[in-house]
């Protein structure tokens, strides 16, 4: 099986707009969550989000290209671009048809079909624009990127919920580990900030409704009450270990493993046993051919809300058993809030960049145990610690479970 590395990543989420800037804030601990701007939340419970902030979105991408795309897609745009130049490939590419594309999104452009419908409504259904539904597919982040850069080999976008970007990361890795393509753009992009989905999620009792910046995302709190919203994309190049190597390219680190299952539980509760996330986590680490022991560190889904955490903390101890007790697991949710289909994306970036630079994120905003979530959680101050293989959880609504394994870069 061929070995595959990242050698490229971009983002833009509630903490920066770069990736460099994201690590500076992880590593600070800075809370990206803030009061909503982008609606008047007087009618709503919910007051909080992660918005992407000072993003010159129609300065890079133009005005006609920003206008001819949802806000989601231009997210994952802007996040291409950042990796496709870190990784420092030349477009169009030399070997077009070995390269591909899977960008996900959980919910896709609904803020265009909000607007669209809303122009249906008071002017009239032949004002809808022309460009309404290739805005609105959740496909068309993945198929604007291939465009812009030639990738001719498979593009395609996974929607499994939450776990979006984790299952389009791990089938471009097990595209590329099983030779049908040598490089691939892959990630996650979402943007529903907006009334008609923060109204749903909290018809559902999913969101915080807490005030406070610092006590509403706080995954593994006994004081948690739902997950905040998020917004942005994720995006990383990964390819073939020796077609990195041949035109110089810098490694983050190498993905080794991937597993997805389902709960085939409930249409959002995950199974309170924890048996598919267990599973899930035992798939990826066979995939891997590790043992379980070499695990060093975990970035869990850890959303906040009390079904996810206590869940996913019975799948974690259900998978490593004792070693359990000597994993550190975190959750970077407490800085960005839930980007949904993004989420997993942006969080293996993050984790690719503590293997490489030898620093464990921390949950922060964290103050009352729950002795329902046991773990060592690393909370509020990251840690300097030399780790070699971690494991990056996602899990979405329908049951989805996706987890992917990375391992610090060794020639």
């Amino acid at each position: 099986m061929r070995r595959v590395v990242i050698t490229g990543m971009g983002t833009v989420n509630p903490l920066a707009n770069s990736v460099q800037k994201t690590w500076e804030g992880v590593k600070a601990g800075k809370c990206g969550i803030g009061p909503i701007t982008r609606f008047d939340t007087t009618e709503f419970k919910v007051k909080l989000a992660g918005e992407v902030k000072d993003l010159d979105r129609v300065g890079i991408l133009g005005v006609k290209e920003s206008k001819r795309m949802d806000l989601y897609c231009q997210y994952a745009c802007i996040a291409a671009m950042e990796a496709v130049k870190d990784a420092g490939l030349e477009c169009p590419m030399e070997d077009a048809k070995r390269c591909g594309c899977i960008i996900s999104s959980g919910i896709g452009g609904l803020s265009t079909i909000v607007d669209e419908e809303c122009k249906g409504g008071e002017r009239g259904y032949k004002f809808i624009s022309p460009y309404f539904i290739p805005m609105a597919i959740s496909n068309m982040a993945a198929g604007q990127i291939a465009i812009q850069y030639g990738l001719k080999g498979m593009c395609t976008a996974v929607v499994t919920a939450c776990a979006s970007s984790n299952n389009a990361i791990g089938d471009a890795f097990h595209r590329i580990r099983y030779g049908h393509e040598d490089l691939m753009l892959c990630g996650g992009a979402e943007s529903v900030i907006l009334p008609l989905a923060v109204a749903g999620f909290q018809s559902m009792k999913a969101l915080s409704t807490s005030e406070d910046p610092n006590r509403a995302s706080i995954p593994f709190d006994k004081e948690r009450g739902g997950f905040v919203m998020g917004e942005g994309a994720g995006v990383l190049v990964i390819e073939e270990l020796e077609h990195a190597l041949a035109r110089g390219a810098k490694i983050y680190a190498e993905i080794i493993g991937y597993g997805t299952n389902c709960d085939a539980h409930h249409i959002t509760a995950p199974a309170p046993d924890g048996e598919g996330g267990a599973n899930c986590i035992e798939l990826a680490i066979e995939d891997a051919g590790i043992k379980k022991e070499e695990v060093d560190y975990i970035n869990a889904h850890g959303t906040g809300t009390s079904l996810n955490d206590s869940g996913e903390t019975r799948a974690i101890r259900k998978a490593f058993g004792a070693h359990a007790d000597k994993l550190m697991v975190s959750s970077t949710k407490s800085m960005t809030g839930h980007l949904l289909g993004a989420a997993g994306a942006v969080e293996a970036i993050i984790t690719s960049l503590a293997l490489q630079n030898g620093f464990v994120p921390p949950t922060i905003n964290y103050k009352e145990a729950d002795p329902e979530c046991d773990l060592d959680i690393v909370p509020n101050k990251g840690r300097e610690c030399d780790i070699n293989i971690a494991v990056s959880n996602a899990l979405g609504f329908g049951g989805h479970n996706a987890s992917i394994v990375l391992k610090k870069y060794k020639d």
